[in-house]
C-alpha cells in the first residue's frame, strides 16, 4: 500500500461547517493517525464530519511544535505505507501554520500529498477586498514591539508601492485595535486598507477604504479574527 497525506482544511469559524466540501469524510475514514495543532478541538471538529468516528482507533500526534519524536512518527508512518491527515486550528493546512514542516517531509520522501478544499482566509479577504489579486505577499505577523512594527508598516507600504502588490497579513486577535490604530496613523492618507474580520461568520465584514476614511470610523476589531491588507498607490 502506498503512504498518503491529506491536508484536511476546517473552518474559520467554529462549527461553521457548511462551506465545507462533503468529500472530506472520505479522507477522515481512511485515515489512520492525525497531525493536529490541539487534540481536543480537532476530534470535536471530527466529529462534526463524521459523527459514528471512534476516536479511539487512530493516533493522534501534536504537531503545534513539531518535535524529533513528532517528525519520527510521521517518518514511521509513511514509511508503513499509512495514510495521514494534517489538521490545523483554522482553514488550510501548510499555509501559515506548522503543518508545512510535515509536508516538507512528505515531498522529501516522494509521497503522494493531497491538498483539500477549504476556507483560506487569505484568499477569501484577498477576493473580497478589490485589490491587486494577480501581485500579492503574504506577511504573517507584524513585530509587536511599536517602534519595530511602525518600522515594519512603512516598508510594507513602501513595498506595495514600488512593487504594485497588495500586502497581506495578521495579527494575535487582542492586538488587532492597535494594528488598525498604527495603519491609519501611519499610512499614507491615500494607501488603501482592507480589514476583513469573522469570515464565514455571521458577522462576517470585509471593507476596503483609504487610510484617511478609516481615521474617523474605526472598526472594533479585539479578539475578532482579522487579515490586514494595503495597498498603496
Amino acid at each position: 500500500m502506498k503512504s498518503l497525506v491529506y491536508l484536511v482544511p476546517t473552518v474559520l469559524m467554529e462549527g461553521r461547517t457548511e462551506c465545507l466540501p462533503a468529500y472530506l469524510a472520505d479522507a477522515v475514514k481512511n485515515s489512520a493517525a492525525f497531525f493536529v495543532e490541539d487534540e481536543r478541538t480537532a476530534r470535536r471538529y471530527l466529529k462534526l464530519l463524521w459523527k459514528e468516528m471512534v476516536i479511539d482507533n487512530y493516533e493522534w500526534w501534536n504537531m503545534k511544535e513539531i518535535s524529533g519524536e513528532t517528525s519520527g512518527a510521521f517518518r514511521r508512518l509513511l514509511k508503513a505505507g499509512k495514510t495521514v491527515s494534517i489538521i490545523s486550528e483554522a482553514g488550510c493546512p501548510g499555509i501559515a501554520d506548522p503543518g508545512q514542516q510535515l509536508v516538507t517531509i512528505a515531498q522529501e520522501m516522494q509521497v503522494v500529498v493531497k491538498p483539500l478544499v477549504g476556507p483560506n482566509s487569505i484568499l477569501l479577504a484577498l477576493m473580497a477586498s478589490g485589490m491587486n489579486g494577480q501581485h500579492f505577499e503574504f506577511l504573517g505577523y507584524l513585530p509587536i514591539e511599536k517602534t519595530e512594527r511602525t518600522k515594519a508598516i512603512t516598508a510594507i507600504e513602501n513595498a506595495s508601492r514600488q512593487k504594485k502588490t497588495t500586502q497581506i497579513f495578521i495579527e494575535t486577535p487582542y492586538r488587532n485595535n492597535h494594528v488598525m490604530e498604527a495603519l491609519v496613523k501611519h499610512c499614507h492618507p491615500q494607501t488603501r486598507i482592507c480589514v476583513a474580520v469573522d469570515l464565514t461568520g455571521e458577522n462576517e465584514m470585509v471593507q476596503t477604504r483609504t487610510a484617511v476614511q478609516w481615521k474617523n470610523n474605526l472598526p472594533e476589531l479585539h479578539k475578532r479574527p482579522a487579515i490586514f491588507l494595503i495597498e498603496a498607490t
